[in-house]
């Protein structure tokens, strides 16, 4: 689990919040994750907005509470937890009922949970690739500079995640992403959404009979891919039909509503594409 050690903890005034509290930004696929997750669970929660738009993540303030500068962030009586899937395990045995981490399938669905984390960076580089136009997404020099210079623990330790994203924005901002590592990317979904069209086979959910995490974790995804421009109902017909169901849901559907600004920023990015050749379909050959 990825509880902060108290000496890790530099905003102080975090330790004092009682109940459940998040951290979150609305467009973070994390983040919908786990509002989807407290939705669906009745858990009531006392929301903290921080706009990754802003970059608000690279405040002290923020990094004070996640060295990481990531979110979401859960808050539970003072106890600081970090990063999603950390966040939902936990949750799921403080918040029993409804079990959306079925004790006979915990292994199963934590190894499944390792597999969907494996593919953040993918789904990212997907993202600013394909939603999000790279003026946009690119972050600030010294936004960045501030993220490297601060001192955050992790465990009581230098948090080795902060290098891996700094890597990334970095290399993002000299070079956006390019045609290799999308088609990588896209291929990397194109075979994991294989082996889930499988197990959707003859069965409602993912892990069977009932929703589970593992179908919140991978709606996400889907949404996500498809706002990419991902082709679902031709290459993956049965998960395209599983996503509009759950889609059909409040539950789900609330949570991943991007503004009318920012699709009319993506749908301008996808006209352009289109005319340049330079869409997902094409570029990783889909």
């Amino acid at each position: 689990m990825a509880r902060l050690l108290d000496e890790d903890i530099k905003t102080r005034e975090v330790l004092d919040w009682q109940g459940v509290h998040l951290l979150h930004f609305a467009g973070s696929a994390c983040s919908q994750k786990t509002r989807i997750f407290l939705n669906v669970k009745g858990i009531d929660w006392v929301p903290h907005p921080v706009n990754l738009a802003t970059q608000q993540n690279y405040t002290p303030w923020f990094l004070g509470i996640n060295p990481r500068g990531l979110v979401p962030v859960l808050v539970h009586d003072g106890a600081v937890h970090i990063e999603s899937n950390d966040i939902l395990a936990y949750l799921d045995q403080v918040f029993p009922a409804p079990q959306l981490i079925p004790d006979v399938t915990r292994q199963e669905t934590l190894g499944l949970l390792r597999e969907e984390d494996d593919l953040h960076l993918d789904l990212r580089a997907l993202t600013m690739r394909f939603v999000m136009p790279k003026f946009l997404a690119s972050k600030k020099p010294d936004s960045l500079s501030t993220y490297e210079r601060t001192l955050g623990t992790v465990g009581g330790v230098p948090d080795p995640r902060k290098e891996i994203e700094l890597a990334f924005w970095r290399d993002y901002a000299r070079q956006g992403i390019s045609d290799e590592a999308a088609t990588a990317a896209a291929r990397k979904f194109q075979k994991a959404y294989g082996a889930l069209e499988a197990r959707l086979q003859g069965q409602p959910y993912l892990m069977g009979e009932s929703l589970s995490l593992i179908d919140i974790a991978w709606f996400i995804y889907t949404h996500r891919l498809s706002d990419a421009g991902y082709p679902f109902e031709r290459l993956h017909p049965v998960m395209h039909r599983w996503y509009l169901a759950l889609l059909d849901r409040e539950e789900f559907s609330q949570e991943v509503q991007a503004p009318p600004p920012f699709r009319l920023v993506t749908r301008g990015l996808h006209a352009v594409q289109a005319v340049r050749g330079s869409s997902l379909v094409r570029v990783a050959g889909l």
